[in-house]
């Protein structure tokens, strides 16, 4: 009974601190190039 009380306890705080962890992260943007070719006849004149 106390070990699985003490794995409880250890399993829930390794979530709550990957949420916080996960929360706070901010991670970059993709920086690839993206270019694509437009016809012209997709514009009015």
């Amino acid at each position: 009974m106390n070990k699985i009380l003490i794995l409880s306890v250890v399993v829930l705080l390794a979530v709550v601190a990957g949420g916080l962890f996960l929360s706070s992260w901010d991670p970059p943007p993709p920086s690839a190039k993206v270019e694509k070719v437009l016809p012209n006849d997709k514009f009015p004149r």
